[in-house]
């Protein structure tokens, strides 16, 4: 392993934290790439791509995971776990072992990290299946089980007023709908809520976030339609019922890290830049989700060392992209508007090797979207359709770190292989694999290790990858120029996402 290098920093409010200690750009020495080097050529560099390299990448980036077992008790790359400092220290030293082709930056910032270590819902005699805590929700008072009767918030729990005068040392039971799970847990806590049950007005099963924390929120967890139902009806029929909620959960505030790669050469007004996330989830170690998308960047940022470039080529690791996609947040909002406009688009590289994948293409327009969105979109469409393979089209809807790009006017896209979304039977005649399992069985699981991918689809989206960079990296002929910076209101309209949970 190599070793850790870290920094002591204090933050106010918070106790010494532990963030990578990485050189800024100005402290690297730049020079420029050999002019021997061949232009840029997309065959050329998908050529490159090695399936043994991936998966030898995966197998150390395991080795990292460990490193968080001490804390977590299992394998993880969380932010501000041992896990996620080691992959932090590998992808930088991989750039920096390429020498003067790139400038590195690190970029910190604040962010909060939630923990969940136990968890039980009980309502009247049955122990929901569907029950989850959601994600950055504060534990139930004193980390101990706590009783109240259930009670049935008016509407949809998005107004002080909808909160009946019972609901003070009870629990309460909100119907999904119209505001952020950050709000509904809020008001119920000012009212006096012991805990809160958000249950979704589908069959579904709700798995939101709360956000950012409020010294207001309570315990709360997210509940399926299906299960709902029933207890609805009685609570309607003025029947009790009595319910037991139980969360052992933390949220810490730390410090993390974005790491960003740019090439010395290529015109540094037209930029290429594509990211992937560095961390996983608490539960387990993130080889697919993201580990897949962060070592295919490492790989193609190797290969294109092997030629020169027109327009200059970003490589972006976020983190907290699992809390909520604070680290491209923080990047995208805190660009000065000149900066913005140097950006031509954005490309999203989350998930690449799920096991019973899908070749998914974000269904990205520039009806929705920025203009050259869609032109992206269909890049990915033609080399899929030239290359005899299937693909289909997901909901552009904010579950990954475009969404801060395309709110701030940049376009972008992106490709996956799934979640744990279900593949239907035409998948399964179009991709192989299994109908109705998930894409990915180990989606925020423990099992999400170097087992869990699929070295086919991993290399045949890696090149994809690398075709993107290098057309874009080539020429933005016929690409849109950039126009403004605005969001756009069609997008933020449909999205139901901020990150991998539902946030209302």
């Amino acid at each position: 392993m190599r070793p850790l290098l870290a920094l002591c920093v204090t933050v106010t409010g918070a106790a010494a934290l532990q963030v990578p200690l990485l050189p800024s750009t100005s402290q690297m020495p730049v020079q420029s790439a050999s002019e021997r080097k061949p232009l840029i050529d997309s065959s050329a560099l998908q050529d490159l791509i090695s399936g043994d390299r991936l998966m030898a990448r995966a197998k150390e980036m395991f080795e990292i995971a460990k490193l968080g077992e001490d804390e977590y008790n299992h394998p993880t790359r969380v932010i501000g776990s041992l896990g996620h400092l080691g992959t932090l220290s590998y992808i930088y030293e991989t750039i920096l072992q390429l020498g003067d082709y790139y400038t590195i930056s690190n970029q910190s910032f604040p962010a909060v990290s939630g923990n969940i270590f136990e968890s039980r819902l009980v309502l009247g005699n049955e122990v929901p299946k569907s029950a989850v805590p959601m994600g950055l929700t504060p534990a139930t008072k004193d980390k101990q089980p706590v009783h109240g009767d259930l009670i049935l918030v008016d509407n949809d729990g998005c107004s002080p007023s909808d909160y009946p005068f019972k609901v003070s040392g009870n629990i309460a039971l909100i119907r999904r709908g119209d505001c952020a799970f950050g709000t509904k847990s809020r008001l119920a806590g000012k009212a006096g809520a012991v805990a809160a049950v958000v249950y979704n007005y589908e069959k579904d099963s709700v798995q939101g976030t709360l956000g950012n924390p409020s010294p207001f929120h309570v315990a709360t967890f997210g509940l399926s339609g299906e299960e709902a139902q029933t207890i609805i009806k009685k609570l309607k029929n003025k029947e009790s019922v009595d319910a037991i909620a139980y969360i052992d959960a933390e949220v810490k505030s730390i410090l993390t890290v974005n790491i960003i790669a740019q090439t010395t050469e290529g015109d540094p007004d037209n930029c290429v830049m594509l990211g992937g996330h560095s961390d996983s989830v608490a539960e387990g170690p993130g080889i697919n989700d993201d580990g897949s998308g962060t070592m295919s960047l490492l790989e193609v940022a190797t290969q294109l060392t092997k030629f020169t470039v027109h327009n200059c080529v970003r490589f972006a690791w976020w983190a907290g992209e699992e809390e909520g996609l604070l680290g491209s947040d923080y990047y995208v909002y805190n660009l000065p508007p000149e900066e913005n406009q140097k950006i031509r688009l954005f490309m999203d590289y989350d998930m690449m090797a799920s096991p019973n994948f899908a070749y998914q293409v974000y269904n990205a327009t520039n009806e929705a979207n920025p203009a050259g969105s869609e032109e992206l979109r269909n890049l990915y469409v033609k080399w899929y359709e030239e290359r005899g393979l299937n693909y289909t089209f997901i909901p552009f809807d904010g579950r990954s770190d475009y969404d801060g790009f395309i709110r701030n006017g940049i376009p972008g896209g992106g490709i996956a292989t799934g979640a744990e979304g279900i593949k239907t039977k035409k998948e399964e005649k179009m991709f192989g694999g299994k109908a109705g399992e998930w894409y990915d069985p180990c989606y925020h699981q423990l099992c999400d290790n170097v087992g869990n991918v699929n070295e086919t689809a991993w290399v045949v989206n890696t090149k994809l990858i690398a075709h993107s960079v290098a057309t874009y990296a080539r020429s933005f002929e016929d690409f849109p120029r950039r126009m403004s910076v605005a969001t756009s209101v069609a997008y933020r309209e449909q999205t139901k996402y901020h990150g991998p949970r539902l946030f209302n």
